[in-house]
Formats: structure tokens, sequence, C-alpha cells
């Protein structure tokens, strides 16, 4: 049910501090647990304002868990910043499982089913997509030279509005208009198909991605990318590849096929694969590259989408652009979307290691055994520690935008980001670029970078990816439906074009976390179906960055 709009929150009972929802002017009174606040300044809204009088060194703690330190004097109802905050997390080691845990209500989607792509190894697609990619950067310029000879042709190009209001701009120069006029010029064409009618229906797209990596860099970045790039082969959105391959590359083809056995013993998709240096020419190199992706494209047209169980659904977790509302609506909206899909057997993957600091404990006694809670605690404190090696540990993962935010340390940042995780068991824990293997809330060793992390969430098996944003941020992915959330509603009205779903309805009143997360799961569902297309699909929005192994945050 909905609940009532509120002034403040106090997220857990533990906590020292609260919460403001909406603006606060100084010297206004609150009255918590009998007890009388004064704001000692303004406190907008998304921000933390302290229950009592904290000295230096006093302990901080939001979501029930310690999230800093105070540097300095803090009075009751004074700001919490970067000013008189500094990072602080708890410590963590290997305890006792804590396993059990409440398991929603599934009746409402226990008779749904979503319509998608099946492939040989089980799995089931959301989408059906053709990859084209190289192994190295050294063939990102034929990668392009393909995609300039088939992305039109097949249908599959969208006309820019940008494009028509250049040649707006252009008359209007050629014509003597001033620069007055020109400034005037409103935009008003929308994002619009080609208009050409596709040649293969039930293919969604050819995708053609590039990259920096391949050659260069450590033996370990290279190996990482062809098992990435595995990933994506055998990802169940994608019916078959096309891979460039120069030849004398560290990423070499060999390594490949044997990450692609890794994920799928029996695989038999299409799969093209051309080495440059052993065709010689570019038109040797195009030539078989066209000729052989097009008869492809017409067998994998023949595929269409069936009806498919829930369970089948693999859903990828990310935040980016966060803000202080992140951890209260959007965010655990999410985490009761992960446990109803868990519930019905479903996967979820829940990255992004660093924004997992200061809540480690949590989760590692929530693993399955000791081996999956060592396997995590061990990922952790290496990660840290290379990231402390380099000058930048977790400490300095929260940007400027989450702390002008109200995201002031990375361990209030990683609370709230924990929420997307639900409540369910760790099922298994995966290292980079490795894929899921089981059912349930799998935990993927990532940067907190958008992109990187979305990018292995996708390589690991999500054939959907539930972002939330409470700043607003486009990421895409180029074969999983990246569907954006918004932890406000200023955000929703302000960036329409890029968000899907509106959570702030959560801090507004209007409606529950569980009532949200329902919202959600049926939306996905539509998604997942072909149904709906989600605003970064429409857009694009084709982001693909492959981790190097060295320190991201």
């Amino acid at each position: 049910m909905s609940q009532t709009k509120k002034d403040f929150l106090q997220i857990h009972p533990k906590d020292n501090v609260l919460v403001a929802l909406s603006n606060l002017n100084a010297g206004k009174h609150i009255e918590f647990n009998g007890q009388d606040i004064t704001l000692t300044e303004n406190i907008a809204a998304k921000h933390k304002f302290s229950i009592g009088d904290l000295e230096p060194g006093d302990e901080i703690f939001m979501y029930g868990v310690l999230v800093g330190k105070a540097s300095r004097h803090i009075g009751s109802g004074g700001l919490l910043a970067v000013s008189n905050v500094e990072h602080a997390a708890g410590n963590f080691e290997l305890g006792p499982r804590k396993l059990s845990w409440e398991k929603p209500d599934v009746s409402k989607f226990s008779d749904r089913v979503f319509h998608g792509y099946h492939r040989q190894d089980g799995s089931v697609g959301t989408a059906n997509y053709w990859l084209v990619i190289p192994l190295v950067f050294c063939e990102n310029r034929n990668i392009e030279v393909l995609k300039d000879a088939l992305q039109d042709k097949l249908g599959y190009k969208k006309s820019r509005k940008y494009d028509n209001y250049v040649d707006n701009l252009i008359d209007s120069y050629k014509t003597g208009k001033d620069i007055t006029d020109i400034l005037s010029l409103e935009l008003n064409d929308d994002l619009q198909d080609s208009g050409k009618k596709r040649l293969f229906p039930n293919i969604d797209g050819v995708k053609f991605l590039t990259h920096d990596m391949g050659c260069g860099g450590t033996r370990t970045d290279s190996d990482a990318l062809c098992g990435l790039i595995a990933g994506y082969i055998t990802h169940p959105n994608v019916a078959g590849a096309t891979i460039l391959s120069l030849g004398c590359q560290h990423s070499q083809v060999s390594i490949l096929k044997d990450e692609i056995a890794k994920r799928d013993a029996s695989f038999a998709k299409p799969l093209v694969i051309l080495e440059q240096q052993v065709l010689g020419t570019e038109h040797q190199l195009m030539q078989e590259a066209l000729k052989r992706t097009f008869t492809a494209l017409i067998e994998v047209n023949q595929i269409s989408r069936k009806p498919a169980p829930l369970s089948k659904l693999c859903i990828g977790l990310e935040c980016g652009g966060s803000d202080g509302f992140s951890g209260i609506s959007a965010n655990p909206a999410l985490g009761y979307v992960s446990d109803l899909l868990v519930s019905m057997g479903g996967s979820v993957i829940l990255a992004e290691f660093p924004e997992l600091c200061g809540v480690e404990q949590e989760m590692s006694d929530r693993c399955m055994d000791e081996e999956t809670a060592n396997r995590f605690i061990n990922l952790m404190r290496t990660y840290n520690a290379r990231a402390e090696a380099d000058g930048s540990g977790f400490y300095a993962n929260p940007s400027p935008g989450n702390i002008k935010d109200g995201l002031i340390t990375d361990a209030i940042k990683s609370a709230g980001a924990a929420k997307k995780g639900g409540t369910s068991p760790v099922t298994d824990v995966l290292d980079y670029p490795e894929k899921v293997k089981k059912p349930g809330l799998n935990l993927l060793c990532t940067p907190g970078s958008d992109v990187e992390s979305t990018t292995a969430e996708v390589g690991a098996g999500a054939n959907v990816v539930l972002f939330t944003t409470g700043l607003g941020t486009p990421t895409g992915n180029p074969v999983a439906p990246v569907i954006k959330l918004s932890t406000n509603t200023s955000l929703a009205l302000r960036m329409p074009d890029i968000i899907d779903i509106n959570c702030g309805s959560i801090i507004e009143g209007a409606e529950s976390i569980e009532q949200a997360g329902e919202r959600i799961l049926d939306f996905v569902i539509q998604v997942a179906s072909g149904e709906i297309q989600p605003k970064s699909v429409k857009l694009g929005q084709d982001d693909f960055i492959p981790w190097k192994r060295g320190v991201s945050l």
C-alpha cells in the first residue's frame, strides 16, 4: 500500500542520521522519537543531518552499517558533508551463514511468460542480434567498413533528427541569415528509422562493436577480452557472430574458441571467423565477411519468438549517476524485483564491487557456503588492495555528481547500491569475465564504472539490465535492453528521453517499494517479449567497453 509523504527518513533503527526527503530550511524543528531537533543550516533533499552531536572520530551509521566518521564537530541538526565526514567502513571476515529470507508473494506472476528466442543450450533470448566484432583494435576500421556496407542496406540504420537540423543550419547560412536568426532555429524532428523495411524481420539488428584492446597490453587483459567476447557470442540474445582477427595479436582465435567451449561445450551457432593476414587484401577480407555474414543472416532469420517461463530471465542490476535517493527508492525496488525473480527460479547479477564496500560482511554471510563466501572476500580485498597501491582505494569511488547529491562517502553509496540485490542468499560469486551458471543471486566482480560494469554483466549472461539513476545517464548495451529507472520524479520529468520508469513515486508516498517492484517486473516482461523498446534501444545507445583489469573504480 502507499506511504505517507514525509520530510525525512531514518532508514534503519541503528542509524544516527536522517535523510531529508525534501528541502528543509535552517531553524526547522524536527520531532523524532520524542526528540526535538532544530536544523542548524539548510538541508537539501537527498542530504543527511545528524540526530545528535557528533565529535571528531565518532562513527556514523546508515542502513544499519558504518558509513563514515566525523572529522569535525557536527551539532544536532547539522548537515553531513565532505568537510566534516570522512570515509569509514566496518571490518569483515568469514562468518556464519545467514541464509534465511522471506520470499515474496509471486502469485501475480506465477502464470506469466515472456516470448523470446530459444537457443540450443537451453537459454532464451529477449532479442535476436547478429554480432560483428574484432579480436584486436587493428580491425576497428574494417568493422566500420562492414557497418557502412550493411547497416543501411539491411534496414537497420536510423535517420538522426540532427541530420535535418544541420541541413536547416546550412540553408540558413547560404541564404544570408544572420547569427541571431540561425540561433533561433528550433530542433523539431524525431529519431526515426531510415524508412527502409528490414530485410530480415526476425533479426533485431546487426551490431558492430569496436574496442581498444587485444594486443599491446597485458596477456591477462587480452585473455579476459576473449572471455568477454565469448560471453557475447554465447549470449542468448545473440544468434551468431562475425569475428575479424588480424592474426598476430595476443587475443588469438584459439583462445576465443577455448573460451566459447567453456561457456557452451556444444556450441552450434553460426560463427564466421576471418583473419586478415591469411586472406591478404582488404578486398578478399570484405568479400568473405560480407557474403558469409549475409548467408548466416538468412539462416538465423528463421528463428522466431516463443513462450518461455520467467525463470529464463537473467537480469543485470546496475546503477549510475546515483543520488541520495537511490538507496531508498529505485535500488530497493530493484531488490524486490530480484527477490521476485529468484523466487521463480530466475537469475540476477549484482556487480560493481567497489560499491559493495561497507556491506561485505552482510554479502559474505549471505553466500550459500563458505567457499563462495571466501571467494567474495578475497576478490574484494584483492581489488581494493590494487586500487590502494595505485593511490585510489574504494574510498575514492564517489563521483562529484554523487557527492553533490548526498553520497559523500563510498560506504554511504555502497550501502544504498547493495539494496539492488534484495534479501535472497548469494548462490554464486563470479570473477570477470565469467558467465552465470546458477539461478539465484550472483555477485560479479566488476568496476563501478557504468559502461564497463554493464558490458560485463551482459557478457555474464544478463538478457535484460535494470539500471537506476538519480542524476541521469544514457548508458545502454548493444545486445541486451537496458531499462532506465529514475530515483526521483524531477529527473524523470527533466530527461524523459532516457528514463523508462519513475521510482520517485516511492519518495512521494504514492506507492510502496513492493508495488513499484511489481510494476517494474511487469515492464521487464513486456520488454523481454519485444512489446516495448526501452529508451536506450530506441536511441541506439550501444555502449561497449571491456574492463582492463588495471584499477578502474
